[in-house]
This record gives structure tokens, sequence and C-alpha cells, in this order.
């Protein structure tokens, strides 16, 4: 098989997965049409990016202020 053009080469490498995770995600990927491998591979990029891991992330998001369920928003202080 030719090397890709794009210049860059996947590392491979083994992934052990409990059966029920497999079929899980293999649904999932259907659902996305994508392959098993590229449903992965999406889905450790996005993780990456949100924690803020990838090159090309945005800042990880913030969690919203704590408010007292009991507290109005109209309210004034």
């Amino acid at each position: 098989m030719p090397a890709r053009s794009t210049g860059s080469v996947k590392k491979r490498f083994l992934l052990r997965v409990d059966p029920q995770v497999y079929d899980l995600l293999e649904q999932w990927a259907a659902d996305e049409l994508r392959s098993v491998n590229g449903q992965i591979e999406f889905l450790l990029a996005d993780a990456l990016r949100r924690s803020g891991r990838h090159p090309r992330s945005r800042r990880p998001p913030t969690a919203p202020p704590d408010r007292d369920e009991d507290e109005d928003e109209d309210s004034e202080p």
C-alpha cells in the first residue's frame, strides 16, 4: 500500500476493548458515517481539545458560577 501524500504517518497500536463497548462504538460510528477507528480518533481529539491539551485547542470551557436555587434572577442583592 503506498504511503499517504499528506506527509503524516499515523501511529499504530493495539487497543483492547470490552466487546460491549466495541459494539456500542461501532453503532455510534455507523450513525455518524465513520469507521470505528475514525470515531475513536474523533472522540480522542475532541477530548484533547476540551481539556486544552490539543495544540489547536481553544481554552477549556469554564463551569458556570454556582447559584443558589432559591435565588431569584430578577432580584437585586
